[in-house]
């Protein structure tokens, strides 16, 4: 849900000068309030290589409330954008028979370059514990994967994983698109742990 990178048909600097830039401002970007968040959410990230220049990225972390109240955070579609801080936009264009198509453009600017991409997903709700996606629409080869949301009883918490299939175009840098997700996610899934604590005191 949370996706962006490279856009293709950006005039962007060399390769190599792109990853430094990103590797600075991965440390850097993140806000303060996420960064408080983080000393209480620990997001746990490993990446698996695969043929074709395919990577599995896979993500996780425990939020102190349970299932249903992680499920509406990230089920709220429309307004995915307000609270996380790499998307610009979250719009549901169709909905009909537990499917929904999602439009997603995210965006982040690292010194004077702009990374953006744009993503029509596929959603399938299985209530409470799978959000699947798939790519219809956007700018990369393959985009699939599902959120999981698993109680932990014993600490009245929810272990909510995330598991991304992503190929990027041959215009991106696979390596680069990698370590870019890899940022994002991390930053994403302590706006959803602080989006869930937020509104759960409300």
């Amino acid at each position: 849900m949370t996706h962006n990178t490279l856009s293709p048909q950006q005039n962007l600097a060399s390769a190599q000068q792109l990853e430094t830039e990103v590797q600075a401002a991965a440390s850097t970007s993140a806000s303060n309030s996420l960064l408080a968040c983080s000393t209480a959410a620990n997001v746990t990230i490993s990446t698996e290589k695969r043929p074709a220049r395919e990577r599995r990225i896979m993500a996780s972390v425990e939020i102190p409330q349970p299932v249903d109240k992680v499920w509406n955070v990230i089920t709220d579609y429309d307004h995915l954008a307000d609270f996380i801080p790499s998307l610009t936009k979250s719009k549901v264009l169709d909905q009909s028979d537990g499917r929904i198509r999602l439009e997603q453009i995210g965006a982040q600017c690292f010194l004077k370059i702009k990374f953006c991409a744009r993503v029509v997903l596929e959603m399938t709700e299985s209530f409470p514990h799978k959000l699947s996606f798939s790519m219809q629409e956007g700018d990369f080869k393959q985009f699939e994967g599902a959120w999981h949301l698993q109680s932990l009883e014993d600490k009245q918490a929810t272990l909510l994983s995330y598991d991304l299939f992503v190929k990027p175009p041959k215009a991106m840098p696979a390596t680069l698109i990698e370590r870019h997700i890899r940022h994002n996610l991390t930053t994403n899934l302590l706006a959803i742990h602080q989006r869930t604590l937020a509104l759960a005191t409300q």
